[in-house]
Order: C-alpha cells, then sequence, then structure tokens
C-alpha cells in the first residue's frame, strides 16, 4: 500500500492531507468541548447544529465553488483555500458567544467545501496507474482515521497541558502546512471547461450524478452511512460525559476507538477491492454498520460503548474508502472536479438531515431506542440501494446518437451502424443512460 509513497507529488500531497486532518481532528474535539463548557445542558444541539452549519456550506458552496474554479489553476486555488481555513480557525478561541461560533464554522467550512473535492479530484490524474490508484484510496481513508485516532489521542495529551482553547491553534498550524507542501510542488494542468455556460458548469456534476444508476445508488448509501456516523460524532459527547459523567479526555479516546476501527478494515481494503466489486464491499460495510447500531440498544457503559464504537468504524471504512473509484469510473478525466464537488455535495446532504437527528434522538428518546431507529435507516437504506445500483455493470455499453452530423468525429471514432459501443460516461454528447 504504501508503495504508491515512491510518487513524490503525491507523497507530498498526501503529507498535507494527513497533517491538515490532524489539526481537524483537534478543532473537532475542541469543537466539542467547546459546546459543553459553552452550553453543558444542551452541548448536543449546539454541536448537531454546528455540524449542521458545515453541511449547509458543504452542500451550497462546493457546486458554487466547483463551478468558478472549473479550468483554472488548482495549486493557487488550494493554497488560497488553507491560508483562509488557518486565519479562520485561528479565530475560534476568541468567541464567546454561540452565534460567534456558528458564523466562523460556515466561513471555515465553505473553504473546505471548495478545497476538498479539487484536492480528490487532483490524485487521479497524478496517479494514473488503477491499482496505485485503489491504494491510494485506502492511504486517503487512513489519512481520514487520523482525524478519529491520533488527533483525539494527541487532543487527550494536549488537554493535560492545556484547554480546549489550545487545540484550535494545532488546527490553524496544519493548514498552514498544509498549504506550505501544496505549493512545494507541480500538480497536473487543469482540463479546460467542457461546459461554456454558467448555469451549465454549475449543474453538469449533479447531471452525471443523477443520472447514472450506480451514482444514484451510491447517493442513498451515504445517506443511510450518514445516519449512524452522526450519532458517533454529535453524541459521543452527550454519551460519555453527560450520562457516564466522565472527562474530555475519555471523550477524546471514545472517539478514537471508532477511528481505530475504520483504519483496522483499511488497511485490508487494496486487498479485497482486487477481489470483490465496490458495490458488494461497500453493501457489506452498510449491514456491518447495521449490526453496530443494534448492539447499541444493549449498550451499558463506557468499555460497551468503546465496542459498538469500534464495529461502526469498520462499517463505516467499508461505505466509504471505495467510493472514488466508483466516481473516476463515472466521468471522464475533464469531468472530474464537478462530479467530485457535486458528490461532496449531495452526500453531504445526507449528513445535514442525519447531524440534527442524531442530535434529537438522545434529546427525545432513550440510548436504545434511538440505536434502533438508526438501524432502521440503515437497513433501509441497505434495500434500497440494492435495487437502485445494478448488480452487474458493464463499462461499454451499446447505444445510438440520434440527429447526430455523420462527419461528427464521435461518430468517426466508434462508427454508427445503426448504433455502437464504448466505455459510457455521461458527458455532452451521452445526456441520458441507455435502457
Amino acid at each position: 500500500m504504501f508503495s504508491v509513497l515512491r510518487y513524490r507529488v503525491y507523497r507530498h500531497l498526501f503529507a498535507a492531507q494527513v497533517i491538515s486532518l490532524l489539526g481537524t481532528g483537534l478543532a473537532t474535539v475542541a469543537l466539542s468541548l467547546m459546546a459543553f463548557d459553552l452550553a453543558p445542558e444542551d452541548a448536543g444541539q449546539v454541536l448537531a447544529t454546528a455540524l449542521t452549519i458545515k453541511m449547509l456550506a458543504y452542500v451550497f458552496v462546493s457546486p458554487l465553488l466547483a463551478a468558478l474554479f472549473q479550468g483554472k489553476a488548482r495549486r493557487p486555488m488550494l493554497v488560497g483555500l488553507d491560508i483562509l481555513r488557518a486565519l479562520t480557525a485561528l479565530s475560534l478561541p476568541f468567541l464567546t458567544e454561540i452565534w460567534h461560533i456558528y458564523a466562523v464554522i460556515f466561513i471555515l467550512q465553505s473553504s473546505s467545501a471548495g478545497f476538498t473535492p479539487l484536492f480528490q479530484a487532483t490524485i487521479p490524474d497524478v496517479l494514473t496507474d488503477e491499482r496505485d490508484y485503489t491504494k491510494a484510496l485506502a492511504l486517503s481513508r487512513m489519512a481520514y482515521d487520523m482525524e478519529s485516532l491520533v488527533s483525539p489521542m494527541l487532543a487527550a495529551a494536549l488537554l493535560l497541558l492545556t484547554s480546549w482553547h489550545g487545540l484550535f491553534f494545532g488546527t490553524t498550524l496544519g493548514f498552514i502546512a498544509s498549504a506550505a507542501l501544496v505549493l512545494s510542488v507541480t500538480l497536473p494542468r487543469n482540463l479546460p471547461a467542457t461546459a461554456s455556460g454558467w448555469t451549465d458548469r454549475l449543474t453538469k456534476g449533479g447531471r452525471i450524478y443523477l443520472f447514472t444508476p450506480r451514482l444514484r445508488g451510491l447517493l442513498l448509501l451515504n445517506v443511510a452511512t450518514a445516519m449512524g456516523g452522526a450519532m458517533v460524532f454529535v453524541n459521543t459527547v452527550v454519551l460519555v460525559q453527560g450520562q457516564f459523567g466522565l472527562s474530555g479526555e475519555d471523550t477524546a479516546l471514545a472517539l478514537a476507538a471508532f477511528g481505530t476501527g475504520s483504519m483496522l478494515m483499511a488497511l485490508n481494503l487494496p486487498r479485497l477491492l482486487d477481489h470483490i466489486s465496490e458495490r458488494s464491499v461497500m453493501l457489506s460495510g452498510l449491514l456491518l454498520l447495521m449490526v453496530a447500531q443494534l448492539a447499541g440498544t444493549q449498550i451499558s457503559g463506557y468499555y460497551s460503548l468503546m465496542a459498538i464504537w469500534l464495529l461502526m468504524g469498520g462499517g463505516y471504512s467499508l461505505v466509504q474508502t471505495p467510493i472514488s473509484k466508483v466516481l473516476v469510473r463515472s466521468a471522464s478525466q475533464s469531468d472530474r472536479p464537478e462530479l467530485f464537488a457535486a458528490h461532496f455535495s449531495l452526500s453531504h446532504a445526507g449528513w445535514m438531515l442525519a447531524y440534527p437527528m442524531a442530535g434529537w434522538l438522545l434529546t427525545e428518546f432513550v440510548v436504545s431506542t434511538a440505536f434502533l431507529i438508526l438501524a432502521g435507516a440503515s437497513l433501509l437504506g441497505l434495500v434500497l440501494t440494492w435495487f437502485m445500483w445494478p448488480t452487474e455493470e458493464r463499462a461499454s455499453l451499446v447505444h445510438s446518437h440520434e440527429g447526430m452530423d455523420h462527419d461528427h468525429d464521435h461518430l468517426k471514432e466508434f462508427g454508427q451502424n445503426p448504433q455502437h459501443s464504448h466505455p459510457y460516461v455521461i458527458d455532452a454528447l451521452h445526456a441520458k443512460w441507455p435502457r
């Protein structure tokens, strides 16, 4: 898996991802503790609202920035967004009102809504070999798990020396280091925009996403997964400190258990994906997540919570790691940035629903009932995805182009008598999926 680090450009980009995520992980823990300090009786609701604002930025700002960045040089955009994130994170320790936090979180996450999909769409252009890219996805999943494993452990250690205010300075340093690493390499040239008008550029990624059957199934899968993940990210602090009466360090370690499960699964995924389709792996992940949620109905204390979080982390990783492979084979190279932005937006719409739902569940119901409702949502998502995402998929599909000029370059390349076949994706020449 680590053999892909021999490529200098990817090595620097991966390091940038790891360091910025370590900083983001510190901010996640600090935000939970900040909410508990400012509103101890309503910490779950405050944190759920902050995370919902994050999702609003991801859903609505990401496509706007993708359309704005289309065809432009990647490196200046990525570095500029990192610097903006650093400056915004630096202001968080000085806020004293809840509404101040909400406003700054929106600015910070809007910057991430532009950075993350552009960064993700760059990696397949850096690593053009599919096996290398699969290994990079597993490493990327592990990097995201650093937010749930190493960052909380680092936060627990730092909390012995400082208050939660100091954790936000670690976030700032992470974004600055990320900007420096991106600046140190030359990135592949971004292909010119294939969509001419602003409306076309804004909606192109969404059209590719919604008109491709496997991606419609992927969207349902993400919504179901978000329901389980939201319980972890919103309610860990409520369960550990509110119900069990433990410390902030215990909250950090509980989040680390979730990251450990995810990382252990990611280590084995490259070999697994060599033999099993992404669809089967991801459906298995949602099934594992549902089993963990059912086990959550019997939660009895801190250590049982840790075990359930470990299991949920494994299921979460099985769903999340293969996503980029599915996206890459669902669009042409020039359309990838827009598709990644559309995925970023649409998948996080599920999180936008899941975060307030998770906060509401533990406010209105006992823990066992909340987990049972989440398990039911996962089961519904599993069944719908099974039928929505075709079991057998062929890269090349037979189709025709009615009304296309016979001298068109596309027909010269593939012919039409009366139909032709080639690897099929939604693009300017293929507006709908063939029946």
